[in-house]
């Protein structure tokens, strides 16, 4: 068995290690954009919040009823909920990103041992193959000198 059909039979092993790296890599830039976009829905809650409360402190300036201050106060946790669970999305998606990192840092390693493997057989190819030309060249030599000997 020749080494470069050693890295020649590599390909394909190759070809689809590089393949699920670049899923893992669209798969970690998936979970990225999906942390991006929990992020901006957390900013604008939050954002949102401090609307409301700086509304409150106008309106309880001026004065208000109690079925205001009841709504308001309903509304604010129902508002701190949203925000809970948003917080809760956010770790998930965060969670997803770290893990599909790690799957991806995996398959890049693989990737990159196995093309390092197919160097070395290719180096080893080219190794053998130049011995195999030296020996050739060192028999010529010593044969020709004979061959006007006579």
């Amino acid at each position: 068995m020749s080494v470069q059909s050693r890295a020649a039979r590599l390909v394909p092993v190759v070809n689809m290690a590089e393949e699920a790296e670049r899923k893992a890599a669209q798969r970690v830039g998936h979970f990225q954009q999906l942390v991006v976009q929990a992020q901006a829905k957390l900013a604008e809650l939050e954002s949102f919040r401090e609307g409301y409360q700086a509304q409150w402190i106008s309106r309880g300036g001026q004065g208000v009823n109690g079925s205001w201050l009841l709504n308001y106060q309903r509304f604010l946790a129902q508002l701190e909920t949203a925000m809970t669970q948003q917080r809760q999305s956010l770790t998930w998606h965060q969670n997803n990103l770290k893990n599909a990192r790690g799957t991806w840092q995996q398959a890049y390693a693989r990737v990159e041992g196995l093309r390092k493997l197919v160097q070395r057989y290719l180096d080893e190819a080219r190794r053998a193959e130049d011995k195999r030309e030296q020996r050739l060249l060192d028999e010529l030599s010593q044969r020709l000198p004979r061959q006007g000997h006579i």
